[in-house]
């Protein structure tokens, strides 16, 4: 199964990667809290399992106003 990796604020898709044969070591998931592991790492109603992460463009946003990241949105 992949795993899709998608930004958490314009839920676009970064990527995907097969998770078969990899640990979560690999995949650098043992670095994250339980609290960060439960906000990071969720299932789609199809079982299929999404990282949310951000990405450049969220990010330069995020960067240049920071008080941004209290809207719904970043870009509205």
């Amino acid at each position: 199964m992949a795993i899709e990796y998608e930004c958490r604020y314009c839920h676009m898709h970064l990527g995907s990667i097969d998770h078969y044969g990899l640990t979560e070591a690999q995949l650098g998931f043992d670095q994250l809290t339980p609290e960060e592991r439960e906000d990071i790492i969720t299932n789609d109603i199809t079982g299929k399992q999404v990282v949310r992460v951000i990405c450049e463009t969220c990010q330069e946003v995020l960067e240049s106003y920071p008080e941004r990241s209290l809207l719904p949105s970043l870009f509205h």
